[in-house]
């Protein structure tokens, strides 16, 4: 996020909007929050108090809070599998009419086969969710292990599909944990649904003047996607709290306008 008076920094550097999608299952948040840096110091900041599961990306930034708190954490199969994509993007169209399917697909394939199979079960309670994944999921991925194991040291290692395999086989331990437990999920889509209206609205509006302009993005991205992940029509909870924020005289009274809480101003 270009933020254009952001002291000490220039105005075309990169500067960062953090994203965090949690709460329980029936009660989801997502908190938008901008800062300057990129740096682990600031993972450290957003989850001060926090305990429990951290599912993300690969991104080292993440490693000091997980060693320094009691947070686990968590791959995404998301960002695995596009590494994957972009291997087979990359193979020559005059070797894709060739029957045999490269090393890239054939990971892919293994992968499909996983998200068949978070598929088949989402709509199942969390322990039949577990169950399923114990009889189904882990076999496959005990072979992806091994298949993994046995191929890498046959590819290139400048080529994208060593890529790919080296980040799946460095963030292995990660990546199969959301077999522990059926409330966790195989990649973490829904926090990268939640900041893709800002990635697209950043076309258009480009920038923002001043760290306090960042800080009110922020704020108003936050009420509007929790109130979506609630399933809250964005216009209606605006015009709701509009309409009726003056009466919150009180700091109580004032988190009944919390998207979370306020689920009967969609009627």
């Amino acid at each position: 996020l270009q933020v254009i008076k952001e002291p000490g920094k220039s105005a075309t550097s990169d500067k960062w909007m953090w994203l965090i999608r949690g709460g329980p299952p029936n009660q989801p948040v997502v908190t938008f929050d901008y800062d300057a840096s990129r740096s682990a110091a600031v993972p450290s900041r957003l989850l001060e108090g926090f305990s429990g599961v951290l599912q993300t990306d690969g991104y080292v930034g993440y490693n000091q809070v997980c060693r320094d708190t009691d947070i686990t954490r968590m791959g995404c199969w998301d960002h695995a599998r596009r590494k994957f994509v972009d291997a087979t993007k990359a193979i020559p169209a005059t070797k894709k009419r060739v029957s045999k399917k490269s090393k890239a697909e054939l990971a892919l394939n293994k992968i499909r086969q996983l998200y068949a199979i978070e598929k088949q079960i989402k709509e199942l309670s969390p322990e039949k969710r577990y169950e399923q994944r114990q009889k189904l999921s882990i076999p496959i991925l005990n072979d992806f292990k091994t298949w993994l194991d046995k191929n890498i040291c046959k590819i290139a290692k400048d080529s994208l599909t060593y890529t790919a395999m080296f980040y799946a086989l460095n963030q292995w331990d990660t990546l199969i944990r959301y077999c522990d437990d059926g409330q966790l999920y195989i990649s973490n889509i829904l926090a990268e649904n939640a900041i893709r209206p800002l990635a697209i609205g950043r076309r258009n509006w480009l920038f923002s003047d001043t760290p306090k302009g960042a800080d009110a993005s922020a704020a108003c991205y936050s009420l509007i996607e929790t109130a979506k992940a609630n399933g809250l029509e964005p216009y209606k909870y605006i015009l709701h709290i509009l309409q009726n924020i003056a009466e919150a005289d009180t700091v109580e009274n004032l988190k009944n306008y919390c998207p979370r809480i306020a689920l009967n101003c969609n009627n």
